[in-house]
């Protein structure tokens, strides 16, 4: 079972990982901010995901274990 939080600020804004599993436009207009970066490095002929500040946080041969390590890890940051 996937599950996904969303938090909402006391101000009303709130902040969640992107799923098209959620029609987040529905809670109005949105702002996004990626948290990380997955990209292939050539070099080293494996996907890597980066935070913000350009730190490895994971990498796999596998884009598919990027994407669930993001959802999984990333979830609450």
């Amino acid at each position: 079972m996937n599950t996904h939080t969303i938090s909402f600020n006391p101000n009303g804004s709130a902040h969640s990982l992107w799923t098209d599993a959620i029609p987040l436009h529905e809670l109005g207009q949105l702002e996004i901010i990626r948290a990380s970066n997955i990209e292939f490095n050539n070099t080293a002929q494996q996907w890597e995901v980066k935070d913000r500040r350009g730190h490895m946080r994971f990498f796999s041969k596998s884009r598919s274990a990027c994407l669930e390590w993001e959802q999984t890890n990333l979830q609450s940051d």
